[in-house]
């Protein structure tokens, strides 16, 4: 079992610290992120923590999938790994004349 937990669902107002000390009463956490939108900074309501050992994560996943968080039913699970991401950004092959300056 992996030992990185997605962390979903979670209050716009949580910050890093707010989930380290949260997952804390199930173990070590060795590193608490949360995710923000890099235009604004506000964050997306979704993070990571990874637990120390494999029972802690596990422990962490029973005491905290479904518990309220300040009216928000947190989301707790293993973290997939990411998959590589294709296509977008390039547009070269992106034709001027296709936005309608056919002249």
């Amino acid at each position: 079992m992996s030992k990185k937990l997605y962390v979903g669902n979670l209050p716009f107002s949580a910050t890093e610290q707010t989930l380290h000390d949260k997952f804390s009463q199930c173990g070590t956490v060795d590193s608490a992120k949360l995710i923000t939108d890099r235009d604004s900074g506000r964050s997306k309501g979704f993070g990571f923590v990874e637990m120390a050992s494999d029972d802690e994560a596990q422990g962490a996943i029973d005491k905290f999938d479904g518990q309220d968080c300040e009216g928000r039913a947190m989301k707790v699970n293993i973290a997939k790994p990411m998959e590589p991401r294709t296509g977008g950004g390039n547009r070269r092959d992106f034709d001027s004349n296709s936005r309608g300056n056919r002249y």
